[in-house]
């Protein structure tokens, strides 16, 4: 009995110096840091009452003066370098890549497959897969999905008419859930080639299984932090993330949908097209001249499913918040519409992919409304080898540590953006963009590890966003949220409750 309590004694003490060592790290080698909480570390309050962006510019702003390359933050019990300085933002991304190749984040292909998808892995797996997937998005390939999309689209146009009287003052409509059912049925067809018609049945598995995989981790707070702070132990231990029935969802819906292609012998030009054919190579050559083998099973899955949640959520929030603007900016609205109308008119009215690319104005009002609202707060990276900052030499980041690149917060900075709280498209004009660095604009990354569905992603955007304005007016309501109420609960930016609008046929 005595010999159990000095055990329990024993684990407590060193419990005690870990947390304790991990909390003063940065202290001691003289980078500044909030103190951090023993367990949320510089996160308190995530989850309950502040959203992860807020902490995040919260944090940068403090610190945004002080003239550091980097400062000390605690996400959750992992220690990070806290990007503060642009070059140095530029070095992890671009220059010095090949020593921040990593994000380090939890994956176990063995237990959990579909964690083991492009955005998760590490390594040689992950330049293996990025080599392999990358030519399915090549602008040759958009086009062969744009079809498939502008199909989605018209039904969405179709299901938004039926919705606002054509005499009347229009109608109150939520955006917020009508744009996350479009770009469902868009994903759903392009990476699963199913008809998931969710814009007229909102309640189909579908829909379910893409919700609660997005809000839900397969355990509780406790264990899913530690798959956060502690991702290699995690998978060492065989943990799990994905919900089972989430897990069984999709891994049965990507079997069943490769079974039948390959019995039927169908072929569609969309994404599990692509994927099946890299599957049934057999083997790959990469850019290196080195022959690797083609996608198991497992692989496919988790790329279908990051391909599928990425591009659904991404795409439906950024379309609700700038519908959400363009509603509080009816001059911007105006000069919108007519850039569309006059583009469409060039191409004899037919909504092309070509005519798509040529609506600069429509790309400027994305541009914006993805830095006004980051969908996700940060990019992360993990130093392979210890690393000194150039031009100063007591700022290490030591080989392991987690590197913070606040998105969210740079694209707030008034040194970048003058009055930021304002929504100006004119922000992006060609000139505008000319004269600015690309990593003061990271909603999809920068540098090799940037998104590779970029081109999908603004593709459905466009898309979607030419034909709500060519058909609709939208305009602010007493049901408008100004300002918006963020939800602490979620990691990307998403709201609490829906986002109403006025709606008017043009």
């Amino acid at each position: 009995m005595l010999f159990l309590i000095y055990l329990v004694i024993a684990i407590c003490a060193l419990v005690a110096y870990l947390v304790h060592r991990n909390t003063t790290y940065w202290r001691d080698r003289g980078i500044p840091q909030d103190p951090p909480h023993p367990f949320y570390g510089n996160t308190v309050g995530f989850r309950k009452n502040r959203d992860l962006h807020s902490i995040v510019t919260d944090y940068y702003n403090k610190f945004r003066k002080s003239g550091h390359p980097f400062v000390g933050f605690n996400f959750l019990h992992r220690r990070s370098a806290f990007v503060m300085d642009i070059k140095l933002a530029k070095n992890v991304l671009i220059k010095d890549f090949t020593n921040f190749a990593d994000r380090g984040q939890f994956h176990n292909v063995r237990d959990d497959p579909l964690t083991g998808h492009l955005f998760n892995l590490d390594g040689k797996r992950w330049k293996e897969m990025r080599q392999k997937l990358s030519p399915t998005f090549t602008s040759g390939k958009m086009k062969f999905m744009f079809p498939i999309v502008i199909k989605v689209s018209e039904e969405f146009v179709n299901v938004m008419s039926e919705q606002v009287p054509a005499k009347t003052g229009g109608a109150i409509i939520e955006i917020k859930e009508l744009m996350a059912r479009y770009t469902t049925d868009v994903i759903g067809t392009c990476a699963f080639g199913i008809e998931c018609n969710t814009l007229r049945t909102p309640e189909t598995d579908f829909r379910t299984m893409s919700k609660k995989a997005i809000t839900e981790m397969r355990h509780g707070a406790i264990l899913t932090a530690f798959h956060f702070s502690f991702p290699n132990l995690a998978a060492k231990l065989r943990m799990r993330m994905i919900p089972e029935d989430v897990h069984q969802f999709f891994m049965r819906l990507v079997n069943d949908t490769i079974a039948y292609r390959e019995k039927e012998k169908i072929k569609r030009n969309d994404f599990m097209e692509m994927l099946i054919e890299l599957k049934q190579k057999g083997t790959f050559t990469l850019d290196n001249g080195e022959v690797v083998t083609g996608l198991d099973i497992g692989e496919l899955a988790a790329q279908v499913f990051v391909f599928y949640l990425a591009g659904f959520e991404t795409s439906s929030s950024t379309m609700s918040y700038c519908l959400y603007e363009l509603a509080q900016h009816t001059d911007v609205q105006d000069k919108l519409r007519e850039d569309i109308l006059r583009v469409l008119e060039k191409y004899d009215g037919k909504l092309t992919y070509e005519c798509i690319k040529d609506m600069r104005y429509l790309d400027q009002v994305i541009s914006e409304t993805l830095r006004l609202y980051t969908i996700v707060p940060f990019l992360e990276r993990k130093a392979l080898k210890d690393y000194v900052v150039p031009g100063h030499p007591k700022y290490v980041i030591a080989k392991g540590t987690q590197v913070i690149i606040p998105a969210t917060a740079i694209h707030r900075d008034e040194d970048f953006y003058p009055d930021p709280e304002k929504f100006d498209p004119d922000r992006f004009s060609a000139d505008e963009v000319a004269a600015r660095d690309s990593v003061e604009w990271l909603p999809f990354g920068d540098g090799p590890r940037n998104c590779v569905g970029l081109r999908f992603g603004q593709m459905q955007a466009r898309i979607g966003m030419a034909q709500l304005i060519k058909n609709f007016r939208f305009s602010v309501c007493d049901q408008t949220d100004i300002p918006l109420k963020y939800d602490p609960m979620s990691f990307v930016l998403g709201t609490i409750g829906g986002i109403n609008v006025r709606v008017e046929r043009v």
